[in-house]
This record gives C-alpha cells, structure tokens and sequence, in this order.
C-alpha cells in the first residue's frame, strides 16, 4: 500500500511540473504576432481550445500510459496604440480550463484519474515594433508599401488562477512568468515569413504541495511561420516551434524533466461580416523527449473595430 501510495505520488508530482495552465497553453504558435497592423484598432475575441494526447515520463519513474484531456475557454481583449511614434499594442487574456488526467501507477490493475478545472493564471502582452512600422492611422496604414518588421514583445503571466497547495495539480501555478522575445516578419508578395526567439523565464513557487520549494530553469523557445495570404483576411499558415529547459528542482532536488520539444501545425484565418473573423488551428507534437505530446485543437472569434 505504501509503494502504491508512493507511485501516485510520483505521478501527481510530474503533472505538477507540467501545470495544468501550462499544457493548456502549451508553447504558443502564433503566426503574424510582429506583423504591421494600424493604431487605433481593437480587438475582442473568444477562444476555444481542445488538447489530448500522451504525457511522456522519466523512464525511472514507474508510471506508464499516461493522457490528458484539457478543454480551455479564454476571452481577451488587445488594442493598438502610438509609443514614441511606433505602433505597439496591449492584450490581456483571462482562461477557464478544464482538464482530467489518468495514467497506470506500477503494477496495478485499475487506472487513476485526477481532474480539476477553474480559472487560470491571468495573463498580459505588452509588444512594440522597433523596425519597419510607425504609427500609423487607418487610412495611412492603408496606403503604404508592405515592409519587413521587427518587432520585441513581453508576455507576463500572474499567479491569479486557482490553487491550492494541498494539491499536486492545480490550474494555478502560484508564481510569475515571463517571456521576453523578439519577432520578424517579412512578407514577400502573398507570402509571408515570421521568426520569433524568446525564453521563458519564472519566480518560485514557494509553497508547492505542502510548502516545498520549487524552481524552474529558462526554457528557450523559437518558433517559425510561412502563411499565403488568399486576400485580406484571409490567409493559411505552416507553423513549427522547438522549446527547451526548463528542468525543474525541488527543495533542492533536481528533476530529470529537462524538455527538448518540436511541435508543428496549421492556422487558417477567415474574415467574415464587415468586423468578425474566425481563426482555426491545429497542432501536434513531432518530438517530445518530457512533456505532454499532445494533438490541440483552438477556434477563436474576434471582433475588431477603431477608435478616433
């Protein structure tokens, strides 16, 4: 019984590294997130999200076939404004998430499942274009020559969701994110090329499951787009990003969970009305050394409109 008893503890323990929030987000494919875009503009949108797939464990770890199931609700709002004569733009999401979890614990005949669900952490994003975007109006923006664009975002996440320390796995994470980065675009015709570099950098979690003491190593990611624009608004892109670190340590022991992960997918944006469009995306897992190896599937409506 105390073996057992001990084997889920080392599977709630690995899904506690993972986070529920952070699988849920999983590392983030977004095409055309430093291309050109107006100030003025506004943006409300509503995503849903589903991911399924396969939990990858230590080998030393005697916990086999574990998945996941996690669905996500996130509104959000973004605007774009003039900062020292470039266009920058602020975004704040606030997700809902739901998840279960179920894997084999040693030699045990019956499955055990953990489920949880509430509101995550709240997260923000603050991006400013430093090349080849000034700020520009509705109508200036309409008239010019496509250029090449670089831009430097930084995404902050807050430990606003729920949690509880008494819990391996929460939808909480209880400490800071951020994600500084670095991102071009550059169209060429009807197609379009972005490249974005950053690294994910987090606080302790200073009361992780009973008080412990957990750390996080960066995790450096990358990330790559081409799309091919049908006409405005409407556009497909190939997205690919590799992500690794991150290995994390608790109460000063070091876990074998450095991650080495390639993930792959599609977006596909379709305007419709005169203010709405809908984006579709897929991805998957094409290598997965630790970590979730999962299949996800997002819609998100937004709503767009300008200010004076």
């Amino acid at each position: 019984m105390k073996r057992t008893k001990q084997h889920l503890l080392a599977l709630t323990a690995f899904i506690a590294v993972l986070g529920l929030a952070g699988i849920v987000f999983g590392q983030d494919l977004e095409p055309r997130a430093y291309s050109a875009a107006p100030v003025g503009a506004r943006f409300l949108v509503i995503a849903l999200a589903y991911s399924y797939g396969n939990v990858l464990l230590d080998p030393s770890v005697p916990i086999t076939d574990v998945n996941a199931k996690i669905g996500l609700g996130a509104p959000g709002y973004l605007e774009t404004f003039r900062l020292f004569g470039r266009a920058a733009s602020l975004a704040l999401v606030l997700p809902y998430a739901s998840g279960k979890f179920r894997g084999q614990v040693g030699e045990e005949v019956d499955r055990r499942t953990v489920t949880r669900s509430g509101f995550g952490d709240l997260r923000m994003r603050f991006a400013v274009n430093l090349l080849g975007n000034r700020a520009l109006s509705l109508q200036e923006f309409a008239r010019r020559a496509p250029a090449t664009t670089l831009g430097m975002s930084l995404l902050v996440v807050m430990p606003t969701g729920r949690y509880d320390p008494s819990r391996l796995i929460n939808v909480g994470t209880n400490r800071w994110s951020f994600k500084p980065e670095f991102g071009l675009s550059h169209p060429m015709g009807k197609w379009v090329l972005d490249l974005a570099a950053g690294v994910w950098l987090f606080t302790d979690n200073s009361n992780f499951y009973g008080g412990q003491l957990r750390t996080q190593a960066p995790l450096w990611t990358t990330q790559g787009h081409v799309s091919y624009s049908f006409r405005p608004g409407l556009w497909l892109a190939f997205d690919a990003t590799y992500y690794a670190g991150g290995r994390t340590t608790v109460n000063g022991v070091v876990k074998d969970d450095r991650q080495g992960n390639t993930r792959g997918g599609l977006t596909l944006a379709v305007p419709f009305a005169k203010a709405y469009s809908l984006k579709f995306s897929w991805s998957t897992g094409v290598i997965t050394r630790i970590g979730g190896k999962f299949t996800a599937f997002a819609v998100a409506l937004q709503y767009r409109w300008f200010s004076n």
